[in-house]
């Protein structure tokens, strides 16, 4: 009995570790922790990583011997003490020695490109990933600001309504309270069906499995140099776009190689035994040749065309890519001098606090306060989206690092 209650004891340890390590995953603290559930669980990734696998697994197969033939006849003869006689025939036909080696070199291009595919494919989804906490985080933030614009206008509305009941104030300035406490509400709802919308789309490149994502710090602040040129030949050797074009080029170059190659003959050995009545028996070796005058016929010329048309994907893919990350990193630098500065204003005032202050003192009119607090509320939604902005900037900037 004893026994039984250690092992139940044990399963309700288990169970509950279980699941807290299940709620920890669905509850990740920062970007990092996303990335590595959407990492394992999204789809499309997972299709890319079985897709390269069977590809490769297609190449190797193409690279071996053709199947054995093994044949048998048996002959009889239309008068009588002729006998019978048969032919029993064992043949291997196989390509000339270095086809494979070159076939070989081929395959190993053509699974580099494979990878660098399925790093397209994860980078992407990775980046979607990331610029959707980016949203969340912005949206989380502005929820923060909005929650206290609809606190603040809560309590505005209280202190006015009792000053209404005393004839302090007319109705037209309650109407205002009320207009405003009626967007405030309108607007945090509304961020609220966002946020909801954003943790769908998360859920839906976590494979359907839904990720409680409520940050309101982004992970770190990005930094760039201040020169696109100290940080040009890093991005352009990381494109994993950049990549595939370069294998794609090599392996062209392997296929001029390689159908060159394919002008050597295929070769053919075999075992021959004629057996016929009155034990006689014939044995011998078969040895032949396959001369390609037709099958080949312009190959070579076809792999120069492609390897040219493959080059000069790259060389365009360089140019495009160096022109879309210099106006990356050209936006990227306006955008972080436009974020300090809004930081920086930002952080040194508290003119909600002393606007409340103000009018609740009778010492600014309801328009004033109005036309300010307006205003502290835009800065702080256009600094939040400039921020936002900043990090899926950088993020793209930096795709090759997902």
């Amino acid at each position: 009995m004893k026994k039984v209650f250690i092992s139940i004891a044990l399963l309700v340890v288990a169970i509950t570790a279980g699941n807290a390590q299940n709620t920890d995953q669905a509850h990740p603290k920062n970007i990092l922790d996303v990335l590595s559930l959407i990492r394992e669980n999204n789809k499309d990734i997972q299709a890319e990583r079985a897709l390269t696998t069977a590809k490769s697994l297609e190449d190797k197969s193409e690279n071996n011997l053709p199947d054995p033939t093994v044949s048998y006849s048996h002959l009889w003869g239309n008068q009588e003490g002729m006998g019978f006689t048969g032919e029993f025939i064992a043949e291997q036909s196989f390509s000339f020695p270095t086809i494979y080696a070159k076939r070989k070199q081929l395959n190993k291009e053509r699974l580099s490109q494979y990878k660098y595919q399925e790093d397209i494919i994860r980078q992407n989804v990775l980046l979607q990933a990331k610029n959707i906490c980016f949203d969340l985080i912005y949206l989380n933030r502005l929820k923060e600001i909005l929650s206290e614009r609809l606190n603040n206008a809560e309590q505005l509305s209280k202190f006015y309504r009792s000053r209404l009941e005393s004839g302090s104030v007319n109705r037209i300035d309650m109407n205002k309270i009320d207009l405003e406490l009626l967007n405030a509400k309108n607007e945090y709802r509304v961020n609220e069906t966002s946020i909801a919308a954003k943790l769908q789309e998360l859920a839906a490149l976590n494979g359907g499995e839904f990720i409680h994502f409520e940050a309101v710090e982004y992970d770190s602040e990005p930094i760039i140099p201040n020169n696109f040129e100290d940080m040009k030949e890093e991005l352009i050797s990381g494109s994993a776009e950049l990549n595939f074009l370069k294998t794609e080029e090599a392996a062209a170059m392997r296929e001029i190689t390689l159908n060159k190659n394919l002008w050597f003959p295929e070769l053919r050995v075999g075992y021959r035994m004629n057996p016929s009545s009155g034990g006689q028996r014939y044995n011998g070796i078969i040895a032949g040749v396959s001369i390609p005058l037709f099958a080949n016929r312009n190959k070579v010329k076809q792999a120069k065309a492609n390897a040219i048309y493959a080059t000069s994907k790259y060389e365009s893919g360089i140019n495009s890519t160096e022109s879309a990350l210099r106006q990356l990193w050209n936006r990227a630098v306006s955008l972080q001098s436009s974020v300090s500065e809004y930081r920086t204003m930002l952080d040194s005032q508290d003119n909600i606090k002393l606007l409340n202050q103000s009018i609740q003192a009778g010492q600014i009119s309801i328009i004033e306060y109005f036309a300010n607090v307006t205003t502290i509320y835009q800065s702080f939604s256009n600094y939040f989206q400039l921020e936002n902005e900043y990090q899926k900037t950088v993020a793209e900037l930096y795709k090759y690092q997902l």
